[in-house]
C-alpha cells in the first residue's frame, strides 16, 4: 500500500518507520531544513521528499497520485485540512488522516475537507483520562469501528463476582464478548463452561455503554481502598506548550 505523509514531525517519522517494517511503500514530504536533517538520519534517503506538499510537483512526486492512503501531519492545520482536500478532490486518494494541532480547530476536521479520520490529541488524552476514572483498573487496548467497540484488558483480583462462575452463567452484559482468558501464561480459550479465577488476565470486547458493568463484574466487590490524607498542595507547574 502506498502512503504518502505530508510533514516530517516526529510522530510522522515515527509513523513512517512503523509502515516500513510493514513492507508499505512510504514517502514522506517536508520542507523546514532542520527537520529533513533528522528524517535523512532516521529514515532510508527513498523516503524523504524534500520540498512543501502544497506545492503540485512535489506532493505528485512523492506519489499521492497512486496513493491509497495521506497522511496530513504538518504543523499548520489550514494546510493539514487543504491537504486532505486536495488528496480527494483532486487524487482520488481513497483515505484520508489530519493531525489536529489546534483542539480549537477540531470541529473543521470532517467531511467538509475530505478528512476521514481527525488525531486529536488532546481529545484522545483527555479520553484516555475519562475511560480510566471511570472503569478503574480496566484498560482500553483498542478501539474498534470508529470507537463503537473497545478491546479491554481486565485482570481478575479476589472478591470480583465472577470468580468461580461460568462464562455463560456469569452475567456478562448483552453488548460484550470474552475474547480469551489468558491464565498462568497460557491462553485459554473462552468457552460456554470455563470458570473465571482469580489472576485471570480478560480480554473482552464491549460496547462502551456496557463497559462499567462489565468492569463491576471484574473488580473486586470491596472497592479501591479509602484514599488517605490529602496532600500539601504544590505550586502549579508552568503551561507547557507541544510542539512537533
Amino acid at each position: 500500500m502506498r502512503v504518502v505523509i505530508a510533514g516530517g514531525g516526529r510522530t510522522a517519522s515515527h509513523l513512517a518507520s512503523l509502515l516500513l517494517t510493514q513492507r508499505h511503500d512510504v514517502h514522506v514530504v517536508e520542507d523546514r531544513r532542520d527537520v529533513l536533517d533528522r528524517l535523512h538520519r532516521e529514515l532510508p534517503t527513498e523516503v524523504v521528499c524534500e520540498g512543501s506538499p502544497l506545492e503540485r510537483h512535489v506532493f505528485e512526486l512523492a506519489g499521492i497520485a497512486s496513493a491509497q492512503v495521506l497522511v496530513a501531519c504538518s504543523p499548520v492545520d489550514a494546510d493539514n485540512l487543504m491537504l486532505c482536500y486536495l488528496a480527494r478532490e483532486r487524487y482520488r486518494i481513497p483515505r484520508t488522516i489530519a493531525w489536529v494541532n489546534n483542539p480549537r480547530v477540531a470541529w473543521l476536521f470532517d467531511q467538509k475537507f475530505h478528512v476521514d479520520v481527525a488525531l486529536n490529541q488532546a481529545e484522545v488524552l483527555a479520553s484516555l483520562i475519562e475511560e480510566e476514572m471511570s472503569l478503574g483498573d480496566m484498560m482500553v487496548l483498542l478501539k474498534l469501528h470508529r470507537g463503537k467497540f473497545n478491546l479491554v484488558e481486565e485482570k481478575i483480583p479476589d472478591g470480583a463476582p465472577a470468580v468461580g462462575r461460568a462464562i455463560r452463567t456469569a452475567g456478562l452484559p448483552a453488548n460484550s464478548v470474552i475474547a480469551a482468558i489468558i491464565r498462568g501464561g497460557k491462553m485459554m480459550i473462552p468457552r460456554g463452561d470455563l470458570t473465571f479465577e482469580v489472576g485471570d488476565e480478560v480480554l473482552a470486547v464491549v460496547d462502551p455503554s456496557a463497559a462499567d458493568e462489565l468492569a463491576r463484574l471484574f473488580q473486586s466487590a470491596t472497592g479501591p481502598p479509602a484514599p488517605g490524607p490529602a496532600a500539601p498542595a504544590r505550586p502549579a507547574p508552568p503551561d507547557l506548550v507541544g510542539e512537533d
